[in-house]
């Protein structure tokens, strides 16, 4: 079945170069001339969706072809944006920057969608020189659509004026040149931008739409998303069709501290029966009535205070898991459940202390990048010997480690290199990894399942 679906990806030169603020500027100015507009974030990024999402008021989605195969990425991507009027994904890094061997760069999952590509280019302190860099940008790789460029942070109109005439003389087409201006300026700390669920980013994305629209050539590129081949829907994903009916309830940590999620993996966990159930470990007393948990990751060491001082929450939360409840932990969760978390100040906050480990916060990242994770033994997610497509990227790292307890063998893409991690007992699995269940579906089953035996064993206890 083909299926019509106007699109452009937002790609840029170079992390940095401002592409996050620029595309979140398309889709507010885009909606505010009444289109339908849905948003993609290539990678595994968690903090920039939000900020497309509050421009769009639709769940923005990640396009990843490590954790995802790219059958099930297409399919994702028509499904999630066939009732929108256009679809925008923001790119990663610079437009061919990937993983290894250049896997979910912007440049392969462009070709994927055959999307054309307008790159953002940061000429802040060049003039015809940013010219010269997106005709590079455009002969590198043929088979990429470069429709044109948007120049950011623009010093002035003569500035402006001398590389869009550049652009003109190597036939690439300018939509547009954002002039500096520190009211666009997007907060950030060390994980990358400041969460929105931390700061009120409503006037921010007001400026953001405002400028583009004024600045930016909205027409022109509403015509080239128009532009494009119909995509063809091969295999439908059935498992992003709610289950008829809910058969437990998981509940998944979402708050200020921990919110890193993908829509579409939770959606796997729906389409096995499991009602998804919100609780907050820094505002909530207690832990819901439920047969799962979930706690994802976040930033809890910017909370640790709050979450120690909330003693209510870590003991009903301990008493649950130490009773069986079959629970997941990732990265930011996984730090929340053991004994205690050493801040950026290097004092000790008392945590969840089902874990018998410590993490403690670095001033230097500790991990990224792709990793290929085997299972050492049976766990909650599934048997030893199953493979998963992962993800890591954190500053903390584990102190008082006891060896014997890892469930993860891992190989990390990039170089290679082999370890061990992460935690696990009869019902609970815990690391640094961030997994997404549309590239694991037996695992996302393999859970719902430990869950409802759980469950039943309450109901007959």
């Amino acid at each position: 079945m083909k299926i019509r679906v106007p699109r452009i990806v937002v790609a840029a030169t170079q992390s940095g170069s401002g592409k996050t603020t620029i595309t979140t500027g398309i889709i507010a100015a885009l909606k505010n001339r009444g289109l339908v507009v849905q948003s993609y974030k290539i990678g595994p990024d968690y903090i920039d969706p939000n900020y497309h999402s509050l421009a769009s008021g639709r769940l923005t989605h990640n396009l990843d072809s490590w954790l995802v195969p790219t059958d099930k990425l297409k399919d994702i991507f028509i499904e999630t944006s066939k009732d929108a009027d256009i679809a925008i994904i923001e790119g990663v890094m610079g437009l061919y920057d990937g993983g290894k061997g250049g896997i979910s760069s912007t440049a392969e999952i462009a070709k994927l969608l055959d999307a054309p590509v307008v790159l953002v280019v940061d000429a802040k302190s060049m003039g015809a020189s940013a010219a010269a860099i997106a005709l590079g940008f455009r002969e590198y790789d043929k088979e990429i659509k470069l429709a044109g460029v948007i120049l950011n942070r623009i010093g002035s109109d003569n500035h402006k004026n001398i590389i869009e005439s550049a652009l003109r003389d190597i036939g690439i087409k300018c939509f547009g040149a954002i002039k500096r201006d520190s009211n666009l300026t997007t907060p950030e700390r060390h994980l990358g931008l400041l969460p929105t669920a931390e700061n009120d980013t409503s006037e921010l994305i007001k400026n953001i739409g405002e400028a583009v629209s004024s600045q930016v050539d909205t027409d022109s590129l509403i015509d080239i998303a128009n532009n494009n081949s119909d995509l063809q829907l091969k295999n439908y994903n059935s498992f992003l069709i709610p289950h008829s009916q809910f058969l437990i309830k998981i509940a998944v940590a979402k708050d200020e501290a921990f919110n890193f999620y993908y829509p579409e993996s939770l959606n796997v966990l729906k389409s096995f029966g499991a009602e998804i159930v919100p609780f907050s470990p820094l505002h909530d007393n207690k832990l819901p009535k439920v047969s799962g948990l979930i706690i994802g990751g976040g930033f809890p060491e910017m909370f640790a205070k709050q979450l120690e001082n909330n003693v209510t929450m870590r003991e009903s939360i301990k008493n649950a898991v130490n009773s069986g409840l079959p629970t997941l932990a990732e990265c930011g969760g996984y730090m929340y459940l053991m004994n205690e978390l050493f801040g950026f100040d290097n004092k000790p906050y008392q945590m969840v202390g089902v874990i018998n480990k410590s993490a403690k916060m670095n001033n230097k990242l500790q991990m990224v990048g792709y990793v290929k994770a085997e299972l050492a033994a049976d766990c909650v997610l599934g048997n030893k010997g199953d493979i998963f497509h992962a993800h890591e990227f954190h500053f903390s790292n584990e102190i008082n480690v006891i060896n014997g307890q890892q469930i993860f063998n891992c190989v990390k893409i990039s170089n290679n290199k082999s370890y061990s991690a992460g935690f696990f007992n009869d019902n609970v699995t815990a690391s640094y990894l961030h997994i997404h269940f549309a590239g694991c579906i037996d695992a996302a089953k393999h859970f719902v399942d430990a869950c409802q035996k759980y469950g039943r064993g309450l109901e007959n206890g």
